[in-house]
Formats: structure tokens, C-alpha cells, sequence
């Protein structure tokens, strides 16, 4: 693709976000969801599970979320996600609220398309492949298939040459994968506790046998 074609696309999909950004929604308050802060250095601290979650949809789900802020720009955003229980486990869900540049509502408005539906492993692939491109000083991805892979988020090839922009670009996807770590967690937690349970029911019964 010529920097003229990747120029035009890049103003396609920052006029798309700017009109209707995509997962994007107004949190309501709900104490089934975990949030989990962090700076887009990572340096995370836990807050209390009812400060500003979502409404979780799917029942079978694990949902997580992860509030980043970016001093350089003013960004900040919350992630939302729901990951199912059964393996593969999928990104069932992603929604964000927050406000910021016009790069970083673009690149969330993408990632969400991207990462919907998908596989967590997918997810954090294309996740890692993004970072890549943001890594590339303009120079982008030599390998199609990942070109492809990453879709309308290639536009950003641009703003990896400017160091102080690249951290709007990234704001959503550090997020992402700080809020599907969050909820994989609180699933090894869940899955933890369930096998104490059923341990101490096995217990139990084996006692009520010798008495």
C-alpha cells in the first residue's frame, strides 16, 4: 500500500471514530465486574470492584477491566471485557469509555473490531502485532499475512514515527491485555475455590462413610 493510500485510510478511520466509535458506551454501575488501574507504563493498582463497571451481558462469562490514563495527551480510558469460562476461551465482549485524542478513540474504535469474537489467544497475538507496528518508526510490517491480520489498524503505520503519539495509539491495547490477564485470573481463582469445595465435600463424605 503507498503512503498516499495509507494517508486517505488513515482519515477514514479517524472520521469514523470521531462520528460513531465503535464499543464504545457510558458505564453503569455493577459490582459483578473487577476493575484493575494502571498507567500505559504499567504500573497497575487494584481498585474497588465498584468503581465505574459495566453491566456484565453474558452470564457464562469472566468480565475484567483495566483503567489506563496517558499524562503525555490527557487519554484515559476503561476497558471492559468479558472472557468465557470454556476453552478457547473468547473475547466474547469489549467495551470502553473515556476520552482523548482522535488517535487514541481510533485506535480503540479498531481494537474492538479486531478483538471481538476472537480467541484470547488471537487476541493477544494481534495485540503483540500491533505493538510491533508501533515499534516500526513508519517502516511497518514486512509480512502480509499480518498485514492482513491487522486490518484498518495498519493505518497507524504513520504514527510510529512520533514517539509522544505512539502512546495514544497503544492506550486501548494495554488496557485490553491488562483487563483479559485480570479476568483469566479471577477465572484461576474461581476454578481454585471450586476444587477446595469439592475437596472438602469428598472430606466429608469419606468421614460420614468411617463413622
Amino acid at each position: 500500500m503507498s503512503d498516499d493510500d495509507l494517508q486517505q485510510m488513515y482519515q477514514e478511520v479517524i472520521l469514523d471514530a470521531a462520528r460513531a466509535p465503535h464499543g464504545k458506551e457510558h458505564f453503569l454501575e455493577d459490582t459483578r465486574t473487577q476493575s484493575l488501574r494502571a498507567d500505559i507504563d504499567g504500573h497497575v493498582n487494584q481498585t474497588s470492584a465498584g468503581d465505574t463497571s459495566v453491566l456484565a451481558e453474558h452470564e457464562a462469562c469472566l468480565a475484567a477491566q483495566s483503567h489506563q490514563f496517558n499524562p503525555t495527551c490527557g487519554d484515559e480510558v476503561t476497558i471492559h471485557v468479558e472472557i468465557s469460562q470454556q476453552e478457547p476461551h473468547m473475547v466474547q465482549r469489549v467495551v470502553w469509555d473515556g476520552q482523548g485524542c482522535s488517535i487514541s478513540q481510533a485506535s480503540l474504535s479498531v481494537m474492538v473490531d479486531l478483538v471481538e469474537n476472537q480467541t484470547v489467544e488471537r487476541a493477544m497475538k494481534l495485540s503483540d502485532d500491533f505493538h510491533t507496528l508501533m515499534e516500526s518508526r513508519g517502516a511497518g510490517i514486512h509480512d502480509e499475512s499480518v498485514e492482513d491480520d491487522l486490518g484498518d489498524a495498519i493505518v497507524f503505520r504513520g504514527v510510529s514515527r512520533y514517539p509522544m503519539r505512539i502512546k495514544c495509539a497503544l492506550l486501548g491495547w494495554v488496557g485490553l491485555k491488562a483487563s483479559i490477564a485480570q479476568a483469566l485470573a479471577n477465572m484461576s481463582d474461581s476454578d481454585s475455590q471450586e476444587g477446595d469445595f469439592l475437596a472438602l465435600q469428598r472430606q466429608s463424605a469419606f468421614s460420614n462413610v468411617k463413622e
